[in-house]
């Protein structure tokens, strides 16, 4: 069964060697890591080449932002099963194992995580606790508990997926509404990443939100918006 990482980067030389070397002791040949840059100026680039392996593939993706940048990753991953990865974190040894075993049941997959600082110093033992985190329509509307490093999903999810409408909130936000609505999620309990916060990430996931109570409600509204669209791809891909 092949294996897809889907990884996009901006600018992150500082942490991408550690996170790939992660990533790769934990694959087999027929496997492939698919990074969307999204036009780094620093070192990333040359980082990634110095691994000098023939599963990596940098595609670009210049100055489009984080969700297109994931989407331009998934519209080029052609494994069985898809990992999201962040540029910046580190997984834990056994991820894919592990989660591999998971999907012969389940449809999609999100694990718990360590919160890490710069350094790799644990601030939180698990974002499960400090958000509660768990499956549901109604729940994941109220607060995203989709969180993109941490999910994994079987390569139909994407049939449904993309191309990603123009107004969701995040690409993580929008495959986990997609999983709740048409798949079978689950959330195990095992800490899978170590997830590396820090003044540069692109996300609020383990901090306060930086958007209005206008902005959280329009987003919500934009996504359930998308729901016969939803319906509507899934009646296509059955009808195959």
């Amino acid at each position: 069964m092949k294996i897809s990482v889907a990884m996009a980067t901006y600018n992150g030389g500082k942490y991408i060697g550690k996170q790939l070397q992660s990533i790769i002791e934990q694959l087999d040949d027929n496997s492939e890591i698919i990074i969307s840059d999204d036009g780094s100026t620093d070192n990333t680039i040359s980082v990634i080449r110095s691994f000098n392996d023939k599963r990596i593939k940098v595609i670009y993706n210049p100055a489009k932002g984080v969700i297109k940048n994931f989407e331009n990753a998934l519209r080029n991953a052609t494994g069985d099963i898809i990992f999201l990865s962040d540029q910046d974190d580190e997984w834990m040894p056994g991820k894919v194992n592990l989660v591999k075993k998971y999907l012969e049941k389940y449809d999609f997959i999100v694990s718990d995580c360590f919160i890490v600082n710069d350094e790799g110093e644990i601030l939180q033992n698990s974002i499960y606790s400090l958000k509660k985190s768990g499956a549901g329509i109604i729940k994941n509307l109220k607060s995203n508990n989709y969180v993109g490093c941490c999910m994994a999903f079987k390569k139909d999810i994407l049939a449904v997926a993309l191309p990603f409408p123009q107004k969701i909130p995040m690409h993580d936000i929008w495959l986990g509404f997609i999983a709740d609505v048409l798949f079978k999620p689950r959330f195990i309990t095992e800490k899978l990443v170590l997830y590396r916060r820090h003044s540069g990430n692109a996300t609020y996931t383990s901090s306060k939100s930086g958007f209005n109570l206008y902005q959280k409600i329009k987003f919500r509204i934009n996504i359930v918006r998308y729901l016969p669209l939803l319906l509507v791809r899934k009646m296509r891909i059955s009808a195959k």
